[in-house]
This record gives C-alpha cells, sequence and structure tokens, in this order.
C-alpha cells in the first residue's frame, strides 16, 4: 500500500462522517464462535436433523439468532431459509444446500447489500463428514461477523435492504454462494455490493508471523462478467483497475481510514488468494460488485486439518488460534461499509467522457433516484486513486483544463445526508 498517497486521497474517497453507533464486542463474538464449533462438525454433509450436532443444528441456530434480534427491533429482520439440491464430486450422492438469511428491509425494494460468511466446516479429507471439524476460524468467525453486523445495524434505517447470509455449502464448490447469487439474479435484485468474510478472526500466521494492523481486500478489476464487446471497449479506455468490485474495495479502504484505531486494509488486486476462491465469486459471475475479506497472515495448520498434534506441532482450526479484538476491527469496517452503501443513492448506471482533440473533459452520467447532487472524481493516468473531485446537480459537468487524453475520471452519487454511492468509471460517451 501506499500509506502516503492513500492518505492524501482519503477526504476525496469519504466525505461522508461516520455514524456514532456501537462498536463490534470481540466477547460477543467470542461466544458465537464457541457455539459453532460446539456443534461438532458443520460438514454439508452431516446430519441436517440432529439438534445438538451437524450442519442442520448450526443453521437452526443462526436462524434463532435472526429470529432474536428481530424480536428485539420489531420485526425489522425476517428470517429466510433458501435451499436447493446439489450434485457434484464433493457430493457424489447429492446433497441438500440450505442458506440462513437475515433480510432487514430498506425504503427501497429493488436494492440489496449483502454480507455473507460461510457455515460449512471440514477436515483433511473433504469427504469425511463424521469427524470434529471445528472450523473456528475458517470460518465461524465470518458467521460471527455476520451476526454481530446485524446486531448492530438492525436499529437502524436504511434505503437499501441488507442482507445478512450464512452460507453452506462453500467446502463443496462454492453451492450456497451460487444459490443465493442466482437467486438474487432471478429476483431481479440490484445487489450494490456483497462482503463475503472468510477466515477473519487471526493474527499468528504460518510459521510465528504476526501482522495485525490490516485486512486483505481481495477484487477483481476487470469483471469476470464482461462480454467480448465490453472487453474491446475496455481496452480502448482503460479501466482496468476501475470495474465495480474493484471500486468498492478501494472505497472500504477509504472507509477503513476514517475509523479510530488506524487499522488499515491491504487492496489486493486479484480476486482472492492465488489460485483459490471464495463465496464472492459467484456473484461476480452475475455481474455483481464483490469483494473477500481474509486474514493480513494465514496459518494453513489451522485450516482444513484434522484436529492432531504431530512432533509438537499442532494442526487445528480451533478457537486457541483466533483473536477476537482483530475479528472486532475487521467487523467494525464491515459495518461501517455495509451502513454507508445502504443509506446511499445507487450508483449512477452509466457515466462518460468527452473531449478528444481538447484540453477540457465533459463528463454525463445517468440520474439517479434519491441522489441530492453527484461527485465527479478524477485522477493522471499514472494514478491509482481519485486525486481530485467537485461536486455537481444535474446529469453532466465541464471540468475545464483537465484533457481527457491524460485523465480517468468517475462518479458518485450522494444522498442529502452526505451518504455515497460507489464510484462508477466513466468510459467513452454513446453515440
Amino acid at each position: 500500500m501506499n500509506h502516503r498517497l492513500l492518505l492524501a486521497a482519503a477526504p476525496l474517497i469519504l466525505a461522508t462522517p461516520v455514524a456514532a453507533r456501537e462498536a463490534p464486542s470481540p466477547a460477543r463474538q467470542r461466544a458465537t464462535v464457541e457455539k459453532l464449533v460446539s456443534f461438532g462438525t458443520r460438514h454439508s454433509l452431516s446430519s441436517a436433523t440432529d439438534p445438538k450436532r451437524g450442519i442442520g443444528a448450526a443453521r437452526t441456530w443462526v436462524a434463532g439468532e435472526f429470529a432474536a434480534l428481530s424480536k428485539r427491533c420489531g420485526g425489522c429482520i425476517a428470517t429466510e431459509r433458501l435451499s436447493r439440491r446439489f450434485v457434484g464430486p464433493r457430493a457424489p450422492a447429492g446433497v441438500v444446500i440450505e442458506d440462513v438469511l437475515g433480510v432487514q428491509k430498506g425504503s427501497d425494494p429493488n436494492r440489496y447489500v449483502i454480507v455473507g460468511a460461510h457455515i460449512d466446516s471440514r477436515v483433511t479429507d473433504v469427504m469425511n463428514a463424521s469427524s470434529d471439524a471445528p472450523g473456528a476460524n475458517d470460518d465461524a468467525s465470518g458467521v460471527a461477523l455476520v451476526l454481530e453486523a446485524a446486531r448492530i445495524l438492525s436499529p437502524e434505517k436504511f434505503a437499501a435492504n441488507i442482507v445478512y447470509v450464512a452460507f453452506s455449502g462453500e467446502e463443496q464448490g462454492l453451492w450456497g454462494a451460487t444459490l443465493l447469487a442466482e437467486t438474487a439474479r432471478a429476483r431481479g435484485w440490484q445487489v450494490d455490493a456483497m462482503l463475503n468474510n472468510d477466515i477473519v478472526g487471526n493474527t499468528v500466521g504460518q510459521g510465528g508471523v504476526t501482522i495485525d494492523g490490516y485486512v486483505r481486500v481481495f477484487s477483481e478489476g476487470i469483471r469476470s462478467s464482461e462480454s467480448l464487446a465490453d472487453a474491446i471497449e475496455r481496452r480502448g479506455v482503460g479501466g482496468e483497475d476501475d470495474g465495480p468490485s474493484r471500486a468498492l474495495a478501494k472505497t472500504i479502504d477509504g472507509i477503513a481510514q476514517t475509523l479510530p484505531g488506524g487499522f488499515g486494509v491491504f487492496v489486493d488486486r486479484r480476486p482472492d488468494r492465488f489460485g483459490r476462491g471464495g463465496d464472492h465469486e459467484p456473484f461476480l459471475k452475475q455481474g455483481y460488485p464483490a469483494v473477500r475479506f481474509s486474514v493480513a497472515a494465514e496459518n494453513w495448520d489451522r485450516q482444513h486439518q484434522d484436529v492432531r498434534t504431530e512432533n509438537g506441532r499442532v494442526y487445528a482450526d480451533t478457537i486457541e488460534g483466533m483473536d477476537f479484538p482483530y475479528l472486532a476491527k475487521v467487523t467494525a469496517i464491515n459495518v461501517a461499509t455495509i451502513a454507508r452503501l445502504a443509506a446511499a443513492p445507487a450508483a449512477p448506471a452509466m457515466a462518460a467522457i468527452s473531449g478528444a482533440l481538447s484540453y477540457d473533459t465533459k463528463v454525463t452520467w445517468a440520474p439517479v433516484a434519491g441522489a441530492a447532487r453527484y461527485k465527479v472524481y478524477w485522477r493522471r493516468a499514472d494514478a491509482a486513486e481519485w486525486q481530485q473531485s467537485r461536486d455537481a446537480t444535474g446529469a453532466s459537468l465541464d471540468v475545464a483544463g483537465v484533457p481527457v487524453d491524460d485523465h480517468f475520471f468517475g462518479v458518485a452519487s450522494v444522498g442529502a445526508d452526505g451518504a455515497e454511492s460507489l464510484v462508477t468509471f466513466a468510459g467513452r460517451e454513446k453515440k
């Protein structure tokens, strides 16, 4: 990270003050992880009906937590359980995959912000559905984050609907995320952002390396869902670092810089860890902005392991390997991001620039319902972060003395309360 550049750009990235709200509780998140570990295994092929052990009991408990939160806020959260049967190499006989959703209704019935984590766990043999698989950090940490975000945000009112979700079937092939992403598309949801939290609760990595000052946020730059025509157009105008998911990651980074404590974000400019994947990917395939949060220092001895000690070396994804104050900091960034995007108007569906053979640039964009004004950003074409901005009303702005050849532009919509959307990258004006 270029900290000097990021700190200089921060006021341009986030002008909205962070709302005063309750901080995430490390103690509460520890209790959630302890409860999820107590179900023995949460393998997606474990029992769906046993009341005390297995994936079914864990999902029922999470549904109960959503119901309790809803009771506290007067019915603000609706619990839904989506299910579908999947068959694949890791479930050759098939298995019913179920997602547990808590949906906090917003004033706009079409817009959604999703925060999720996978509830299932596994040991060394991915087909072993009977051995204890604590799955404390992978990924009870993420589920604890989702539940804590729901607890903190449920008393508030937002424009967009917020979906809190515990996915099943991640270890079998991202099946739970596929189910929700395809459901969102079938229902016509406008998904403004999807935040996937997977392995977000440790600071001591492989070999004892300790990194506790930031969390990694992975994002695609070029949209995996783009068509050949989109790719040809992008080649002509640039924007490889400005797709919706990368814009989301940059926004998260800017939000983190406004929070107390100096905890940061490493904007990792690839879709996920090298050669690996997660539950945000099915949303990317549907064209939705989606990112993955993951710890700065992974410990592979504490992922996908039979619980054992060999030659004094511990292999186990147990609670002893976690750092709950760190998890609370990652949660705080998620909460602030969800709140900002759910409060803001939608991002402009289109932004464009014109000004060839000129030292001036004209920026135009599609008007957004609920936007009180817009913020036009630009930067030199050799920079990664937005450097300048100007407020505007209407649907266009003339920027004098800034040549289109040497600058990138983008537009965000801003609500009456100052909440700001993601930045929509400005492409070529359509004739």
